[in-house]
């Protein structure tokens, strides 16, 4: 069972918690892709405790213009502090991986394992747009707001974006991704614009100071956010994992997500219920 709370931050802000409850052998952080809610996704995980929070912008959490990828790291902390929780493994899908990893960056005394699924790089000037089907949303964020603004305004969907593996997954497997991109967008498009515009500017955070184990998984077809973005990662973490899913696309390698999890438990993740506060 989930439980949702919102929580008040020290400058008054907002930030909407979701808790599968513990103890268990493995708590796990969930970072939600763009545009999404954090609701825990339905993967399968024995002995998982699921903790998340909708970035600000999204839901309940009170939206905070400007913010970078790595201030993840700062709501992941108040997000863990407030559950109990002292040590966590972190795990996200999409821009979400680039939240988490950003997360296991800033946090190496609290984050024991990163699973990132179809990561988005931080952004650079080699080739970080190719092989992108649709990168129209993403280059008028290099505009700045008002761009974005303006490009969202008339903004359709691409359907190729997808594949047909894709499009198999969102009607079978990964159908529960409707409801939450459904739920992220009726407050409106802000917290979209903020994740995008947080994706082509510096992320406040370096890969390359990721002292835990990382496992990044793409899928060889993504024509969302291409395999070498994965690739690109993976030549500057450390202890970086990278396994390609071949046939797979950008929703399709959720399929891999029992794998992603195993891979965690795997790591040395004892202490990943020690106890960081009170609730």
């Amino acid at each position: 069972m989930v439980t949702e709370r919102d929580l008040v931050l020290p400058d008054g802000r907002t930030l909407h918690l979701y808790d599968t409850g513990g103890p268990a052998r493995l708590t796990v952080l969930w970072h939600h892709g763009t545009p999404n809610l954090g609701t825990p996704p339905p993967f399968p995980a024995a002995g998982i405790r699921w903790i998340s929070y909708d970035r600000p912008g999204y839901g309940t959490s009170t939206p905070t213009p400007r913010r970078t990828v790595g201030d993840a790291a700062g709501w992941a902390t108040a997000a863990a502090d407030a559950l109990g929780v002292g040590r966590f493994a972190v795990m996200g899908h999409s821009g979400g991986s680039s939240h988490a990893l950003a997360t296991a960056a800033l946090l190496p005394d609290r984050v024991v394992a990163v699973a990132s699924l179809a990561a988005v790089a931080p952004f650079h000037d080699d080739g970080w747009f190719d092989g992108m089907a649709s990168p129209g949303a993403l280059k008028a964020a290099t505009a700045g707001r008002a761009a974005k603004e303006e490009y969202e305004a008339g903004a359709e969907f691409d359907p190729a974006v997808f594949t047909e593996r894709d499009f198999a997954a969102l009607k079978g497997s990964q159908s529960w991704l409707d409801d939450v991109v459904q739920g992220a967008l009726a407050g409106g498009i802000g917290g979209l614009v903020d994740d995008d515009l947080a994706y082509v500017s510096p992320w406040g955070a370096d890969p390359a100071r990721i002292a835990a184990p990382v496992l990044l998984l793409h899928g060889d077809d993504d024509r969302m956010v291409p395999a070498h973005h994965s690739a690109w990662l993976a030549g500057r973490c450390p202890r970086a994992e990278l396994r390609h899913a071949p046939g797979d696309g950008h929703l399709s390698v959720l399929g891999h997500a029992a794998d992603a999890l195993a891979w965690l438990s795997d790591q040395d993740t004892s202490a990943s219920e020690a106890t960081a506060g009170a609730m």
